[in-house]
């Protein structure tokens, strides 16, 4: 039955990608209410069942269906070891299901004809560059919110780690070579789709944050919904962010995300984003008022780069304007996964032709949570039982996507050579390296070895161990303090380093600076 629905679904959406009908009006196909409450029983239990078994430390949920929130509700702790409850108002870290959200946004501007999604970055925003002219002069909103401009997915991520501001992190992009051709590749950028949001935002003459609060949260009255760190911080019904350390959740790292508001740095509840959910799939209509043209909302769902299969449930994967487009074993979806490596999980799934969307919070990271519990709810609502273990599966998928990275970073610096040469004395490390992207680097003294400090005005501080001859070892990842980064120096004639590469912020091969200076 299921194949057959979906062969019948996809055949629909071909014959209406060719004669240009709007899918809504072409596709009725609903879930009765009554399998939907079976299924919301189902959920709830699975939730309870996963926080009690430790999975994560706390998660909300909300579920829309045709048009009204029909589940709210929050399971565990805002805070591991402590007494404060997870509720439908606690307020999360959403990380990247902000992309979806910041898509919203500039859906509005589309809407009021105020930006267009082909806009040119050049016209917005004249002072942005990527590496090359052409894709510079040709660069639009819409290549930005695809993924679609070339630059690495890691571009600018690195110096925002470093402690650089927005405005620096975008000036510095253009120092980044291209990944791909222009429009040929996708690759996943959180300062790229920043950079598309801030662009779009320039002919209202406001900041971004401002313009996120007036045209989506405000109107839909998301009252605990900012694109600001330090409106999050102001909540006491917050969630803490929170790590595995020694195979136990520990609250101890925060993150600022304002650097990449758009792209990851809204912060909100599971009851401000049910209101959401419901403006998008009433296609820009809420509580029977537009305020978005549908047109232009649409667009954000148009499948324009191809991810592939999804890892775990097989659907064919495409990505639209901040949103995954997926045909699945259960017909059409859209959503967008978020995470922070320091402690944050979060999933958006949408069901359109249905008018059913499932969001998720979660206060932990690694963890397939949030997938696992979408996908179970999904199998329950579409066939009134779950396929098998997703939250298992989800998790596999995340153990092995991480777990083998972090293994290799140690395996790489699991012991010097045998016998390890020395380094040289101090002073031949010590001194002042730059380059155009990182900026100025100081290598400097500190007891008896070495420190490297970076970013503005040497921001960050990182404590270089000696591991064979040259080379050194820091430690520079909170999530994983135990994994290994090597910097290491290259020798001039006059016994003195000449250049150093700084293996953590080496990604994009920019992580090489010349010594300036003592």
């Amino acid at each position: 039955m299921r194949l057959d629905r979906t062969l019948r679904r996809w055949r629909m959406w071909a014959l209406i990608a060719v004669i240009g009908l709007s899918p809504h009006a072409a596709l009725a196909d609903t879930i009765a209410p009554d399998r939907i409450a079976a299924a919301l029983s189902k959920l709830e239990a699975l939730a309870e069942g996963v926080v009690a078994d430790g999975g994560v430390p706390g998660l909300a949920i909300g579920v829309v269906h045709d048009d009204k929130v029909v589940f709210l509700k929050g399971f565990g702790h805002r805070e591991a070891g402590k007494l404060e409850t997870v509720d439908a108002d606690t307020v999360f870290q959403i990380a990247s299901l902000s992309k979806p959200v910041s898509a919203t946004i500039v859906a509005v501007l589309v809407g009021e004809e105020i930006v267009s999604w082909d806009a040119k970055i050049a016209d917005l925003d004249p002072a942005f560059r990527l590496s090359d002219p052409y894709p510079t002069s040709e660069l639009t909103v819409r290549d930005l919110f695809a993924h679609r401009s070339g630059l690495p997915g890691t571009a600018g991520d690195d110096l925002e780690s470093i402690g650089y501001d927005r405005a620096e992190i975008l000036h510095r992009l253009r120092f980044v070579p291209p990944m791909s051709s222009f429009r040929a590749g996708y690759s996943y950028s959180n300062f790229g789709l920043t950079e598309g949001a801030v662009a779009a935002a320039k002919p209202t003459g406001k900041s971004w944050e401002e313009l996120a609060e007036e045209k989506l949260y405000r109107p839909l009255g998301m009252t605990s919904t900012s694109s600001r760190y330090s409106d999050f911080i102001k909540h006491a019904n917050r969630a803490a962010l929170h790590v595995r350390i020694d195979g136990v959740w520990a609250a101890k790292i925060k993150r600022d995300p304002d650097a990449q508001a758009p792209a990851g740095g809204v912060s909100s509840t599971a009851r401000d984003l049910s209101q959401w959910v419901r403006l998008v799939l009433g296609n820009g209509v809420y509580d029977g008022k537009p305020l978005i043209g549908a047109d232009a909302l649409a667009a954000t769902h148009v499948p324009l780069m191809t991810r592939g299969k999804n890892p775990v449930s097989g659907g064919e994967s495409f990505y639209g304007l901040g949103w995954n487009v997926e045909f699945g074993r259960h017909g059409l979806s859209w959503g967008h996964a978020g995470a922070f490596s320091v402690g944050a999980r979060t999933l958006v799934t949408l069901f359109p032709e249905e008018k059913l969307g499932i969001v998720i919070v979660a206060n932990a990271f690694s963890t397939g949570v949030p997938e696992g519990l979408s996908e179970s709810f999904a199998d329950m609502a579409f066939d009134g039982k779950v396929e098998k273990d997703w939250v298992k599966a989800w998790d596999d998928a995340y153990a092995s996507l991480f777990g083998p990275a972090v293994a290799a970073a140690k395996a790489t610096y699991a012991s010097p050579p045998s016998p390890a040469s020395p380094a040289g004395p101090a002073s031949a490390y010590k001194g002042r390296y730059f380059n155009d992207f990182i900026g100025d680097a100081v290598v400097s003294g500190e007891g008896d070895g070495l420190v490297l400090k970076v970013g503005p005005g040497g921001a960050r501080s990182y404590s270089l161990k000696h591991f064979d001859r040259d080379m050194f070892l820091t430690y520079p990842d909170a999530e994983t303090p135990d994994a290994p980064s090597g910097v290491s120096f290259v020798l001039g004639p006059d016994g003195k380093a000449s250049a150093m590469t700084v293996e953590f912020l080496d990604g994009n091969h920019l992580g090489t600076l010349q010594r300036v200076g003592d």
